[in-house]
């Protein structure tokens, strides 16, 4: 795991979070359904405790961890970020229902992400 580069799209993606929440909150509101205003913030929330996720991940001490799986975990979650956010954020924007079929995807990789935990320590 290149924990710089990790480190790198930790920051990017954390900043995302700050300015798409921030832009919710000043500059959608009244613009957006409340429909269209509660998926936007879950996309966000979302993001932000995968984000969140990721930087635990980044930080474990290298010693008792398996690197495959946590690499595999860390993948995981900026899928899961990219395909469930990514696409709440693009339904929001073009309102092209069709977006939504992508979402679960996102939502499995997280899934996974979260279950690769349960397998990340090394066994003596």
């Amino acid at each position: 795991m290149n924990k710089i580069l990790w480190l790198r799209l930790v920051g990017i993606s954390g900043a995302v979070c700050v300015i798409l929440g921030a832009f919710a909150a000043h500059g959608l509101e009244g613009r957006l359904s409340e429909r269209y205003m509660d998926v936007f913030q879950t996309a966000v929330l979302y993001q932000f405790l995968h984000t969140l996720a990721l930087i635990g991940l980044i930080c474990l001490p290298d010693q008792g961890v398996n690197p495959k799986i946590r690499h595999w975990a860390a993948i995981s979650f900026a899928l899961g970020i990219l395909l469930f956010s990514g696409s709440l954020y693009l339904l929001v924007v073009t309102h092209i229902g069709a977006l939504g079929m992508i979402t679960p995807i996102g939502g499995s990789a997280f899934i996974i992400g979260w279950l690769l935990l349960f397998f990340i320590a090394k066994r003596d």
